[in-house]
C-alpha cells in the first residue's frame, strides 16, 4: 500500500484522528508500538485561518510520529484552501486530510464534519480545490452517508477518487447513528472491490481487537484498518494487533515490540507507559507555553486523563467507578501519579 511517496508494510494500522484525544504524547507512544500512521486532532480551518492560538498549537509534530497525517474541517471552499496551505507551510504533514466525517453536533450540525454529506457538490468542490492548491497528498475520512435512506459511499468514492485524493478513509456508519450500532463494513468492502477504485481504501469502525482486524482485511479487503476509540489509554494496541496478523494466534503476556526488542508487558509496565503519556503531554507544553506558566499541569491533565480513566487495564479494580472519578478531577501531576500508584498496588 501506498500513499503518495509514502510505502507501508502489509495490513498496516493507523491511528484515527480525534479531537482532545490524539495528542503529540499519545500519538509518539502509539507510533512506537506500532501505529502505521497518526493523525493529529482534527482542525478547524476557520479558526486556523484567523490564527486561534489554541489551533495552530495543535499543527506541532515531532519527526519521531512520521508519517503523521493533519486532518482539518471546514463548510467553507476559501477556507478550507487557505486552511490546507497554512498546514502545509507550517506543519509540512506527510498527508493533510480532510474530515468530512465527524458527526458531533458543533461540527456536522454546522454543516462541517460529516453535515458536508447534505451537499456533496460542496464536497467535491472543496476536495478538489484543497488538491490543486497543495502539493502534499491529500486524503479524505468520511461516512456511509447522512442516513440509511442516503447511503451515498459508492457513488461518492469515485467521486473523491476523481478530485485527485490518494487514499479515502470510511467509517462504517452514517451521520444519524453517530456512535451506536454496530459499524457496517459490508458497504466498505463494496468499494473496496469496485474495479473502478485504484486509490487506498482505509477501514474504519469497532475494530478493538485483534480478531476484528484480520477479519477487516480478510473479509473486506481493506488496504489498512484505522483505529480510534478502541485506543483510549491502551496505545499498545497496536502491538497486540500487529503480532496476532503476523502469527495467527495472540502472543503469551502480550508481548510487544518496543521498536527495537521484543518484551513481556507487564501491568506495572502499562501503568508506567500512562504516566509516561502525561509526562510528554508536560514537556511539549512547556515548552509551548513557557516553564514558568502555573497551568502547564492542568493542561496537561486535561490532556491525559481521559485516557487514564478510559484505559482497561483498571476493570479488574473493585469499585473503580470512584477512582475514576478522583481521576477526572485531579488538578495536580503528583495527585494523578498517587491515584495511579493506587491502582498498581489494587491490581497486584
Amino acid at each position: 500500500m501506498k500513499i503518495g511517496n509514502i510505502d507501508f508494510e502489509q495490513q498496516p494500522l493507523f491511528l484515527a484522528p480525534m479531537e482532545d484525544v490524539t495528542d503529540i504524547g499519545f500519538r509518539m507512544l502509539c507510533k512506537r508500538f506500532g501505529a502505521a500512521m497518526v493523525y493529529t486532532e482534527f482542525v478547524s480551518a476557520e479558526a486556523l485561518v484567523r490564527s486561534v492560538k489554541s489551533t495552530v498549537n495543535k499543527l506541532t509534530i515531532a519527526d519521531e510520529e512520521r508519517p503523521v497525517g493533519i486532518q482539518i474541517y471546514g463548510r467553507d471552499v476559501p477556507q478550507m484552501v487557505e486552511a490546507a496551505r497554512i498546514v502545509e507551510a507550517e506543519a509540512h504533514p506527510d498527508v493533510i486530510d480532510l474530515n468530512f466525517g465527524c458527526p458531533v453536533k458543533k461540527v456536522a450540525g454546522k454543516g462541517a464534519g460529516a453535515g458536508m454529506l447534505q451537499k456533496p457538490e460542496l464536497l467535491l468542490e472543496i476536495t478538489r480545490e484543497v488538491v490543486k492548491a497543495v502539493s502534499t497528498p491529500v486524503t479524505v475520512k468520511t461516512r456511509l452517508g447522512w442516513n440509511q435512506e442516503q447511503l451515498i459511499i459508492n457513488t461518492l468514492a469515485e467521486q473523491l477518487q476523481d478530485c485527485g485524493i490518494q487514499a479515502l478513509t470510511i467509517h462504517g456508519r452514517t451521520r444519524s447513528q453517530m456512535y451506536t450500532g454496530q459499524a457496517d463494513w459490508t458497504l466498505i468492502g463494496e468499494v473496496k472491490r469496485n474495479p473502478r477504485i485504484h486509490i487506498p481504501i482505509i477501514g474504519n469502525g469497532d475494530i478493538t481487537t485483534p480478531e476484528e482486524a484480520r477479519l477487516a482485511f480478510e473479509r473486506y479487503g481493506v488496504d489498512a484498518v484505522m483505529i480510534g476509540r478502541a485506543t483510549f489509554g491502551r496505545p499498545w494496541i497496536f502491538t497486540e494487533i500487529r503480532d496476532y496478523l503476523v502469527k495467527g494466534e495472540r502472543t503469551p503476556s502480550e508481548s510487544v515490540n518496543t521498536g527495537t526488542v521484543t518484551c513481556s508487558l507487564s501491568l506495572d509496565d502499562k501503568i508506567d507507559i500512562l504516566k509516561e503519556q502525561l509526562q510528554i503531554n508536560l514537556e511539549h507544553i512547556k515548552k509551548e507555553r513557557g516553564e514558568d506558566d502555573p497551568k502547564n499541569e492542568l493542561r496537561a491533565i486535561l490532556h491525559t486523563r481521559r485516557h487514564l480513566a478510559a484505559s482497561p487495564i483498571f476493570k479488574g479494580i473493585p469499585n473503580f467507578r470512584q477512582m475514576r472519578i478522583q481521576m477526572l478531577r485531579a488538578e495536580t501531576i503528583s495527585e494523578l501519579n498517587d491515584l495511579l500508584e493506587q491502582c498498581r498496588q489494587q491490581l497486584k
